[in-house]
């Protein structure tokens, strides 16, 4: 069974940073695509980052300049490097994963909270 865990949130103080981890467990398939979600309270879950095969990365504009998604050696897992944290970043953060057969699978989620 194909599990997905973040890890690495926490509280943090305006312009202070945090790095989540995203690992994948139980899968034998590649896996193509990391994206990094954020939900706040009462908004909708958007996209953070992605980073694909080829390791090609695309990030959501309020966070560009300022995160960075990166792919470790093991390739089953990924970071996402937060800096000048803003109250606004405050939501939980969730990984999704797809494999090389289209199997998505999504983690549940970290809390970062950025307090001003």
């Amino acid at each position: 069974q194909v599990q997905v865990v973040e890890s690495g949130g926490g509280l943090v103080q305006a312009g202070g940073s945090l790095r989540l981890s995203c690992a994948a467990s139980g899968s034998s398939f590649a896996i193509n695509d990391f994206d990094w979600y954020r939900q706040a309270p009462g908004k909708e879950r958007e996209l953070v980052a992605s980073i694909r095969s080829g390791d090609r990365t695309n990030y959501g504009d309020s966070v560009k300049g300022r995160f960075t998604i990166s792919r470790a050696n093991a390739r089953h897992t990924v970071y996402l490097q937060m800096n000048n944290l803003k109250p606004e970043d405050t939501a939980v953060y969730y990984c999704k994963i797809t494999t090389e057969y289209a199997l998505i699978i999504w983690g549940e989620g970290t809390q970062v909270t950025v307090s001003s």
